[in-house]
Formats: structure tokens, C-alpha cells, sequence
């Protein structure tokens, strides 16, 4: 959109366009005020790294406006936890009181997400209500960082805190902080994020009254709805600019461990009218028995996440959640109830449901598409810290950069955030190692990681470490896509599988998959575990060549894939002074046999081409990408369920594109 079309967008505001760009602004500067406060006073370092959100509220609790930093998945369900508040508090809020709240049940997304909501007066009246969003490290359950995987209900993930008054009339209920904290593990650090998620508020409060005093009541009022309405507006204009139908989609969840062999399906059906736009999620599988089912809050905001990824001019607050309806089905992986667990939907539905939404666009925007980004995932160690006397006890809490999606026009980018949150920062080893007992040994580009395409995908990152003085300890693992791997679209291919290993290269190596809890550690054991990359865009064979010496290069690429995955030939003249060539005749001859077979290796029987990777003939890499079987790595035998449905999926994403 032109800067004469916003203009002609804000035209329609109540406010002069002066007073209206002024305050819009002025609410954006609040509210990034805020997080400033929260990032200089946190105890946690998984806050530190930027694992929260704030946001500015009307008195109704409608968003006005959220931090230009937020992440994604705190995106449209800050909202609902204000309105809870309203809700369970009704006529009995006052100036001073202060309110906590967790609840995924009730529009939030997982317990460790706890949420300060502050009310704000002006001569009596509640005008406003200010918002921060912290990731706690450890919200108490069965596991030290809350994450386990065998939880089939809320009980054994953590406290779950409905909204709740913490300071009544400005008096700080400490026997009620008491109560929640007392059930969390370092609990001195988890009421040390808490007075930083109210001080914060207390920053936008100062904030928002001074704007009040210098413009008076009524003009900010009216800026509140003014600044929404204006959203509103601009979305709808998009939305009558695009072509009107249907478009659908499924991408999946790896398993229901209590099922076993089986991708579970998350379908996505978009419609486009002429003033919005509805997300019906139903078909969707029931919920499952393990923590990576979604309540409806991160549902929702997975939808408002994945549209709003290609709407990058509209800002964002509750005007666009006017124009973006979501149907969710009851019961379901996509809107569990309680107590049913939902800790884990942000590496389960919630990037199923952001990937989908991508893909559909991909097919209405073509100059912005994107293919499918890796998986979040988090590793979680939690034991007594054995590096001094004092035996306390520590939490390693971890996330990793990744690749993202090929892209229309270029490659995707290479170690990159999530798009659940792409505004977290990955967190520095030296860091990490101060707090914790645990060393980093390795963190690394994955060679091969990127999804092959025309525009191939971002590559992903491989990290391991070792433990040091610890006692007591256990290791688990929230993530996914080890089986449901990174898919490609518009021909491109599927990427690298997720999953963690114990002791790689030892006797006792084991692969512990894509998600665990609670797996004992000791001292000097070690662990290792990649992100994927991104899904490729665009037959791998018409990659430029030279794009794929420059990777060969830059080791983005080995020489055998660039030549498996791509057809190109590369010549080794001397790898320490970084000389290659491209062979093009030999290319021309290698891409022609790629043509000729590879729509037939993907009905290969499966067992025939586990037997091939058992009797090392083929690699992962070719198991996945040339001939889409999905296999369990802890046996090494392929999955036939999962693999007919991820081939399904590859020959509709990729088959179908090839000439």
C-alpha cells in the first residue's frame, strides 16, 4: 500500500491526522517503554532473551496497541486475557489492584505464559488496562520446566492461575504470591519476573496518564478507538484488493504417542469474502494424548500470526481480529479443553496451523511466498547445579535458531528465530554457561539442512554440549517434525528431521526422538540435536547452477547433495582455497536422469527402501527426498501410515510441480 493510501486510510479518523499520528505513536512508544522495563529488571534469562510481550488494552479489553518486538504467539490473545479479568472481576476492580493469570483455557496459550494485567483509572473511571506477557521458566508439575510430554491433563504441567487479584488497592497480597510461587521450581526467581512484569505495567500507566493529562480524556479515548478503527479499515481494503473463494490445506502433528505410527492431520480451509476473511479449522483430529494439542486462544493466534506474516504494512491490534473470524472445532488438537494438556501446542498445533496459513497464501500472494519454516523446539535440564557448595538447584531452559522457508524471489534465511516467535533472540552459550552446569560443545550450520528448491530453504543449526557438575537431573524435549519433516512447496523438497540424541558417537548413543520428559542425566553425558531447515521453493532443478557452487562454497551444501537433490555437478579443484567448478555437461545429464525417475522413487515400496538404509545404500537424506518414507530412527524401520501420508502431502506439494 502507497503512503497516499494509509493517509487517505487515517482521513477518515475522528482526530486530525496530526493528533491521530501523534498518539498512534505515542501508544507504540508506551507499550515498547514497557518491555524496555521488563528486559532491564527480569530474573529469568528466558525473559531476558525476549520471551514476552506487552500490550495496551481499551477498557473493554480490546488490544490498541502490542510491542513492536512481541512474539508471534503472544499475538492475539492478549485481548482475551483482559477480557477474562473484566469477565471474573466485574464491578469489582479498583485503582490499585493488579491481576495475574494463565489460564490457556480461558484465551491464553500455556501456563508458562503468565500474564500481568494492570487496571488504569482516570478520576474514578477505568479507561485502560496495561498488559505483560512473561514466558516463566518453570511453572511447578511433573518436570522441571513444566514440559512433560505424558501429562494428559493440566494437573502435572503446572500451576494454572485464573485470573487472580495480586495487589488489592495497591496492598501486594503476598500470601497469595506465596501460594502459586511455593509451587514452582526456583521460586525467588519466578516472583522476580513477576515485580518486573508489574513494574513494567506501572511504566505504561505513567505513560498512558501522561498522554491523558497533555490531550485530554476524551481525545485519547477517542485515539483508543480511532487507532482500531483505522486497522480495521486498512484490512479491509487488502481484503477487497484480493480474489474471492476458497482455498484449503492439512499439514500434521508427528503422532499421538498412545497411537503410535500415524501423522495427525490439522486442516486449515480459508475463505476469502469482500470484508473478511474465515479460518475453519474443521477436520481437524480430535485432541491427542500428549501436551502438543492446542487451546483456543493459541489456535486463534496462530491464524491472526499466519495472515498477518503477509500483511507486514497493516499494524496490529483488535481492529484486525475484526476482519480475521477462526471456527474451531470442539474437542479437538486444535481447540483441546481442560483439562486436557496443551503445554506443548507451540512445537504441536500452533506452527501446523502458521505453516498452513502460509502455505494458502503462498497461493493468493505469490510475490510473498514462503514454504514451510522448521519447528520450534525447547530443551529443558533441570537438576541441582553440583559447581559449588551451595548444591542449588538450576534450570537449563533452551531454544534454537533454525531455517526458514524458501521465498518467491531468494533463499530462506539461514539460523533464524521461529516464526512462533521471530522476535526471540537465541541465547548466548557464555550466558548459559554461568547460570548452569551445562557446556556447549558444538553450535553450528547443518551442511545439507536447507530444504532443496529453486529458492532453497534456510539452513538449520545443530547444537550438543556436555554436562558438568550436576546431581539429579533430568532432560526433556518439547518439539516435533520428526516425522511430519519441513515440506517444500511449488516443487521444492522436505528438509531434515528434528530429534535429539544422547551420548552421540558413544556406546550407550541413544536417539531419543522428537519428544521425551524426564530422562535421567548424570555428569559428563552429552547430547546433540539439529533444527531443520527450511522447505525448499521451486523445482530444485532450475536452480542457477552457480547458486549452487556459491552454497558448495559457502558449505551450505556438500558436493553429494548438491548433485542427488539438484542435478548440478561440482568439480573439488582445491577446497582449501575454496576452487570449484560446475561440470555442465555432466549437469545436463544428471538433471535429465533426475527427470526421467524421480516421480517413480516416491512409489517405492517403503520396506524396499528401509532395507537400503539399513544396508547403508542410501542416507537419510535420500529416505526423505527422493523417496518420502519417514522412519523411526530409534529402530530404523519405516513407518508405513506416516509415510503413505507424507507422501500424499510431497507428490500435491512437490510431484505435481515437476515437469
Amino acid at each position: 500500500m502507497s503512503l497516499n493510501h494509509f493517509t487517505e486510510q487515517a482521513q477518515g479518523n475522528q482526530l486530525d491526522p496530526v493528533t491521530f499520528e501523534v498518539l498512534k505513536n505515542g501508544f507504540v512508544n508506551l507499550v515498547d517503554q514497557m518491555a524496555e522495563q521488563i528486559l532491564r529488571t527480569c530474573y529469568s534469562f528466558v525473559i531476558y532473551n525476549r520471551d514476552f510481550s506487552c500490550a495496551l488494552c481499551d477498557a473493554d479489553g480490546n488490544t490498541v496497541m502490542q510491542g513492536t518486538q512481541d512474539i508471534s504467539v503472544h499475538v492475539g490473545t492478549l485481548h482475551l486475557t483482559a477480557k477474562a479479568v473484566l469477565e471474573d472481576f466485574h464491578g469489582d476492580i479498583h485503582p490499585g489492584d493488579i491481576f495475574l493469570v494463565n489460564d490457556p483455557y480461558r484465551g491464553g496459550t500455556h501456563f508458562n505464559d503468565t500474564r500481568v494485567v494492570l487496571p488504569v483509572f482516570y478520576e474514578g473511571k477505568l479507561i485502560a488496562l496495561m498488559q505483560t506477557n512473561g514466558h516463566w521458566a518453570d511453572m511447578g508439575g511433573s518436570t522441571p520446566g513444566s514440559f512433560d510430554i505424558t501429562a494428559r491433563e493440566h494437573y502435572g504441567e503446572g500451576v494454572r492461575i485464573p485470573p487472580v487479584r495480586i495487589y488489592s488497592k495497591g496492598i501486594f497480597l503476598k500470601d497469595v504470591v506465596n501460594v502459586l510461587a511455593s509451587n514452582m521450581r526456583v521460586s525467588e526467581e519466578r516472583i522476580g519476573d513477576l515485580r518486573a512484569q508489574v513494574e513494567a505495567a506501572k511504566v505504561g500507566q505513567t505513560q498512558l496518564l501522561e498522554i491523558v493529562n497533555k490531550y485530554g480524556i476524551e481525545t485519547t479515548l477517542t485515539a483508543f478507538d480511532e487507532v482500531q478503527n483505522y486497522v480495521e479499515r486498512l484490512a479491509k481494503a487488502k481484503i477487497s484488493s484480493l480474489p474471492k473463494g476458497t482455498w484449503e490445506t492439512v499439514d500434521y502433528i508427528d503422532m499421538d504417542p498412545e497411537i503410535g505410527d500415524g501423522l495427525i492431520p490439522i486442516h486449515v480451509k480459508m475463505t476469502i469474502s469482500d470484508d473478511e476473511i474465515l479460518y475453519d479449522l474443521e477436520g481437524s483430529h480430535p485432541y491427542i494424548s500428549c501436551f502438543l494439542n492446542s487451546g483456543f486462544g493459541g489456535s486463534l493466534s496462530a491464524t491472526y500470526a499466519g495472515t498477518k506474516t503477509f500483511f507486514p504494512e497493516i499494524p496490529l491490534n483488535s481492529g484486525f481480529y475484526r476482519v480475521v473470524k477462526v471456527k474451531l472445532p470442539e474437542n479437538s488438537v486444535v481447540n483441546a479443553p481442560a483439562p486436557i494438556a496443551v503445554t506443548g501446542f507451540c512445537s504441536g498445533a500452533y506452527e501446523k496451523i502458521m505453516n498452513a496459513c502460509f502455505e494458502l497464501w503462498s497461493n493468493i500472494m505469490p510475490e510473498r511466498a514462503i514454504a514451510c519454516s522448521f519447528n520450534l523446539e525447547y530443551l529443558l535440564i533441570g537438576g541441582n547445579d553440583q559447581r559449588t557448595n551451595r548444591n542449588s538447584y538450576f534450570m537449563w531452559y533452551d531454544w534454537m535458531a533454525g531455517g526458514h522457508g524458501g521465498r518467491n524471489d531468494r533463499d530462506g534465511a539461514n539460523a533464524t528465530s521461529p516464526v512462533f516467535g521471530v522476535g526471540l533472540s537465541v541465547q548466548p552459550c557464555e550466558g548459559q554457561e554461568r547460570l548452569s552446569p551445562v557446556i556447549t560443545t558444538k553450535h553450528q550450520i547443518i551442511t545439507d539442512s536447507a530444504g532443496p528448491g529453486k529458492y532453497r530453504g534456510g539452513c538449520g543449526v545443530e547444537k550438543g554440549g556436555v554436562l558438568s557438575s550436576i546431581g539429579n537431573s533430568v532432560m526433556s524435549y518439547c518439539c516435533d517434525r520428526s516425522r511430519s519433516v519441513t515440506w517444500g512447496i511449488f516443487g521444492g523438497l522436505p528438509s531434515y528431521p528434528h530429534g535429539a540424541w544422547l551420548n552421540p558417537g558413544k556406546e550407550d548413543e541413544q536417539y531419543l526422538g522428537a519428544i521425551f520428559s524426564n530422562v535421567k542425566v548424570k555428569s559428563g553425558d552429552s547430547f546433540v540435536r539439529p533444527s531443520a531447515g527450511g522447505g525448499g521453493l521451486g523445482d530444485p532443478l532450475e536452480r542457477e547452477p552457480e547458486a549452487i557452487l556459491e552454497d558448495v562454497i559457502d558449505e551450505y551444501i556438500s558436493i553429494e547433495r548438491a548433485k542427488k537433490d539438484y542435478g548440478v555437478v561440482i568439480v573439488e579443484i582445491d577446497r582449501d582455497l575454496d576452487l570449484f567448478e560446475v561440470d555442465f555437461e555432466a549437469t545436463e545429464k544428471e538433471r535429465d536422469s533426475i527427470r526421467k525417475h524421480r516421480k517413480q522413487w516416491l512409489d517405492t515400496d517403503p520396506l524396499i527402501v528401509q532395507e537400503m538404509f539399513q544396508n547403508k545404500v542410501i542416507d537419510k537424506l535420500d529416505v526423505i527426498r527422493q523417496y518420502g518414507v519417514i522412519m523411526d530412527y530409534s529402530t530404523n524401520k519405516a513407518l508405513l501410515k506416516s509415510t503413505e501420508q507424507f507422501r500424499e502431502s510431497m507428490k500435491k506439494r512437490s510431484l505435481a510441480y515437476w515437469m
